[in-house]
């Protein structure tokens, strides 16, 4: 008896496709991780430079004097890839204060972020030595005594 037996393997041509296949997949996942870790750095770079921003307000807002101007500065020896610039403008309203922050890279000089916000100065204090009178609150505050 003869029995034709069919050829169970696979052929070249078989075999091939499956690598083309298996190629395109993985450089698809590599494209997928690429794209995944590059978004990721530029999210740690936005809430850095969003938190640095806050910081610059809140500490205005604490200090409870503040004058119209433009300052800038470096962030520091551990976010020496950032850059500040502070304005503050009055608003047309006496004590209104217009505060931008905007923060940018220190290599290229492109903002990264930029925050606005009003914060209001009683009047009194901004006309009559805002800042001493500051100082003799504050220390009055923590209990120290004024020289």
């Amino acid at each position: 008896m003869n029995v034709h037996r069919r050829n169970s393997g696979f052929s070249l041509v078989e075999v091939m496709c499956a690598i083309l296949i298996l190629g395109i997949a993985l450089a698809g996942m590599t494209q997928g991780v690429s794209t995944a870790l590059v978004s990721s750095k530029e999210s740690e770079l936005q809430t850095t430079a969003a938190l640095l921003a806050a910081g610059l307000i809140e500490t205005l807002r604490a200090e409870e004097y503040f004058s119209d101007g433009t300052t800038e500065g470096d962030c520091g020896e551990g976010l020496s890839l950032y850059r500040w610039k502070q304005s503050i403008t009055s608003a047309g309203i006496d004590g209104l204060h217009e505060v931008e922050v905007v923060v940018e890279n220190a290599k290229t000089g492109k903002p990264i972020y930029e925050l606005r916000t009003l914060l209001f100065q009683r009047p009194e204090d901004s006309s009559r030595g805002g800042s001493q009178r500051t100082n003799e609150s504050s220390s009055r505050r923590r209990g120290g005594r004024q020289r």
